[in-house]
């Protein structure tokens, strides 16, 4: 056994004690949301809800579960992070491996240019003018395609490309393969973890979303989840909540405002332990630079 010196041991107790303090101070936050979403309005008001509910009801999740506009704008974001994830990782996987290959020229070139748009990005103006040319303004299309490729996403995929054994690509194309079928049948297998985790990072980032929307949409029925969440959570706009003369007196606004911040919150957080596994060792062997 390995004997620590006393230095290491105090580093130890201190990173152990910053951690503690740094996973408390994110943990609390949404136990306390979650405790408010669980409360009656009494005792919110009463400012007696801590980390735990009091006065359990489901009065605000049953609100918020048959307002129309919440479940349409719902349904509008598990689209755009479905599709839009999907197009992210096959326009990515489609650059980042002929990036990753020697054989490929105009590669570097390429390279390069993608590192510009890394640096350097659009302003807001420029980036309307042209969804607007492109006849996207209004659709949910504005929310996917001007995102396909994201440049580090892309390097990180390339790095995990790189380290892929060349002896067993052109042992392919000695057998007769070709280069869809390399990519389908090997490279693709060989890349579950880096593909889980960027279709990790890429859905988060569709889910959590919304200033394009902001930008491009007008319609309220193509409103993302994110979107009527902030019309909720700092307009106070309810919009098609049931708000009869029953509900009325159960309506606690603080906690439909809760309510919502957790069941817009909760179907990416149930996506994650499915995909743990893959997204140390795919960011672990993404990062390494041959």
């Amino acid at each position: 056994m390995i004997k620590r010196s006393k230095g290491e041991s105090v580093f130890e107790i201190f990173n152990f004690i910053f951690l503690a303090v740094v996973s408390a101070a994110m943990i609390f936050p949404i136990l306390h949301v979650a405790a408010q979403s669980l409360s009656s309005d009494v005792a919110i008001s009463r400012g007696d809800v801590g980390l735990w509910p009091v006065e359990f009801t489901l009065s605000n999740y049953a609100i918020v579960l048959n307002d129309t506009s919440v479940w349409r704008s719902f349904l509008i974001s598990v689209f755009v992070t479905v599709v839009g994830t999907g197009i992210n990782l096959i326009a990515t996987a489609s650059l980042a491996y002929p990036l990753s290959r020697n054989e490929y020229r105009g590669r570097k070139a390429i390279l390069m240019l993608v590192l510009v748009t890394f640096i350097f990005s659009a302003p807001l103006i420029p980036n309307y003018l042209l969804i607007k040319s492109l006849n996207m303004l209004d659709t949910v299309w504005a929310l996917i395609i001007p995102g396909a490729i994201s440049a580090y996403n892309l390097f990180i995929m390339r790095s995990f490309f790189m380290n892929l054994p060349n002896e067993i690509i052109d042992s392919a194309r000695i057998d007769g393969c070709g280069e869809l079928r390399i990519i389908s049948s090997i490279v693709l297998p060989l890349s579950k973890p880096v593909m889980a985790t960027m279709g990790l990072f890429y859905a988060v980032a569709h889910w959590n979303s919304y200033s394009s929307a902001l930008y491009y949409i007008n319609s309220r029925q193509l409103f993302p989840l994110q979107v009527r969440l902030r019309e909720i959570v700092i307009t106070d706009q309810m919009g098609e909540m049931d708000t009869t003369f029953e509900n009325l007196a159960n309506m606690s606004p603080e906690g439909i405002k809760m309510a919502t911040i957790v069941i817009a919150t909760l179907p990416i957080i149930l996506v994650y332990p499915f995909l743990q596994k893959y997204f140390i060792k795919g960011m672990l062997i993404g990062s390494i630079k041959s």
